[in-house]
């Protein structure tokens, strides 16, 4: 196998080719580097117990950017010490683990159970984690959680117990949380998860989230009327004729014109545009790697930003105020933009939309194509959907089109009918 002395040039550097490899320490025996072929590096230790009949165990350190080489390094020799003193470390792991606390699990389940997870996916779990279950649940030793804790962990996010409202380190940014019964649902899908994960590691032999009854998901669909877009087209650009930000309104345009999600628009930068395939290469999204499709309007919108208000030291295409210059007189670093929901506000105002949600700009793109009689197949490639199910709230607006050929077919052989019964 291979061996080399296992330090963080040698670890930057490490690359599989074919499949997993292993890297073995010249200096520690037992001490090595796993790299996948995705390029997931982690540190393993592997030894055999003193006295006990077993094949050589593999258990894992930790994973390198979470862990540097040299504490890593540093925890091989605990264990492989534990191992020669006849004691298996992976087992007093998981005895150690039985009696850590949710708050605890959480940590764990952040470090090591969320590989698959997108990085925006992980920051929102990160967030009801820290906001809601912690705070409610965090305490209680794992192994002494039940179904009730969670029904009650359910019953008070959606009571508001963890709503809160505090000022934020950033200039004028505020963490606002509301709870509710659509927070409180997904916290419990989410602790679910959590536990499962725990399950899977032995650290309890159940889940006691599932079977748990959650709050029913009310689906608020919202689309915009041919009327509806003209009006806010004319808000639009009556927002921008008293001074409104450019940017903020471009962002609004480009949401309606190509159905993507806000947080697609607003981190969009400029190496992402492929002109010539007329698509945005977004390397994350909340579904992963995404290819959104852009149609000649959005093309001619993302065309009006670079030629007239791109500033060329920035990468974002919706870009923000840049901070201050510093006092050597080097230039401010580039911002996205913030505050499109304030934006929206007012451009909705305009336009008399009270009800209608930033998101439901998404909504009314699929609408527009469901309508126009674009299968739901396609609508869902569009809009990036992973499964079908997603995708099925638009199906009574694809029927339109069926509908009018009923009405077409019918209206024909009436009309043949009444001018054979004149005859």
């Amino acid at each position: 196998m291979p061996q080399a002395k296992i330090t963080k040039r040698f670890v930057d550097s490490a690359k599989a080719e074919g499949g997993t490899a292993f890297f073995w320490d010249t200096e520690l025996r037992g001490f090595g580097l796993k790299v996948t072929v995705a390029g997931r590096k982690i540190y393993v230790a592997q030894y055999r117990v003193v006295g006990h009949d077993r094949q050589a165990v593999r258990m894992t350190i930790g994973t390198h950017g979470k862990i540097t080489p040299e504490d890593a390094r540093k925890a091989a020799k605990r264990y492989l010490g534990q191992a020669e003193e006849g004691v298996d470390p992976a087992e007093a792991k998981r005895a150690a683990r039985k009696d850590i606390t949710v708050s605890e699990l959480c940590d764990l389940y952040l470090n090591e159970g969320v590989s698959t997870k997108s990085a925006t996916t992980v920051l929102r779990d990160r967030s009801r984690i820290e906001r809601h279950i912690k705070p409610l649940v965090g305490k209680k030793r794992l192994g002494l959680l039940d179904r009730g804790d969670v029904e009650r962990m359910q019953s008070d996010i959606a009571a508001g117990k963890t709503r809160q409202d505090e000022k934020t380190g950033i200039k004028r940014g505020r963490s606002i949380v509301r709870g509710g019964e659509g927070a409180a649902r997904e916290t419990v899908v989410l602790l679910s998860a959590i536990l499962g994960f725990a399950v899977n590691r032995r650290l309890r032999a159940d889940n006691p989230a599932l079977g748990v009854k959650k709050y029913r998901a009310h689906k608020r669909e919202r689309f915009l009327s041919p009327k509806e877009l003209a009006a806010l087209g004319t808000a639009l650009s009556a927002y921008e004729t008293d001074g409104g930000s450019r940017f903020g309104t471009a962002a609004v345009r480009l949401l309606i014109l190509t159905g993507a999600r806000k947080s697609e628009i607003l981190g969009l930068r400029w190496s992402w545009v492929d002109w010539e395939r007329s698509c945005l290469r977004l390397p994350e999204s909340k579904t992963g790697e995404r290819v959104i499709r852009l149609g000649a309007a959005a093309l001619l919108e993302l065309q009006e930003i670079q030629t007239r208000l791109w500033d060329k030291m920035s990468p974002w295409v919706i870009q923000g105020r840049a901070v201050t210059a510093e006092p050597d007189g080097n230039e401010g670093e580039a911002r996205a933009f913030v505050g499109l929901q304030k934006v929206w506000e007012r451009v909705r105002e305009l336009a008399a939309l009270h009800d209608v949600r930033l998101h439901d700009l998404r909504h009314s793109f699929a609408s527009v194509g469901a309508s126009g009689g674009d299968s739901l197949h396609i609508i869902g490639k569009l809009l990036g959907h992973n499964q079908a199910h997603t995708t099925q709230r638009y199906a009574h607006l694809a029927d339109d089109p069926v509908n009018a050929a009923a009405d077409r077919i019918s209206g024909n052989i009436a009309a043949s009918m009444n001018r054979h019964a004149t005859r």
